[in-house]
């Protein structure tokens, strides 16, 4: 099993991203898939998920501007970035569980099972 998250890079405030998690060794429509962020010398925080049966979650501070999707055909998702904010700088994770996971528990990185490595999303002018 592998993820790969791609797609990091400077920005400027209220630029944009997409960020992608390019999977491999797992069937993707069976995964719910996270994306996480840590900032220097904070706690990993969830950021959003695509679920198994394609419900989406978000968490607050991106709500309105960043957009989770995903390509089964692909075994890619994707998270689209706007209206970016200095405060979204940090290193993006996307980590994949196994099977739907309960709309409560979504951010809890006990319920994935296999992470990528992150890549540097700094948005700075």
């Amino acid at each position: 099993v592998q993820l790969q998250a791609s797609g990091g890079g400077l920005v400027q405030p209220g630029g944009s991203l997409r960020l992608s998690c390019a999977t491999s060794g797992f069937t993707l429509r069976y995964y719910h898939i996270g994306w996480f962020r840590q900032a220097p010398g904070k706690e990993r925080e969830g950021v959003s998920c695509i679920n198994s049966d394609g419900s989406t979650y978000y968490a607050d501070s991106v709500k309105g501007r960043f957009t989770i999707s995903r390509d089964n055909a692909k075994n890619t998702v994707y998270l689209q970035m706007n209206s970016l904010k200095p405060e979204d700088t940090a290193v993006y994770y996307c980590a994949a569980g196994r099977g739907r996971i309960l709309s409560s528990l979504w951010s809890s990185r006990s319920y994935y099972d296999y992470w990528g490595q992150g890549t540097l999303v700094t948005v700075s002018s």
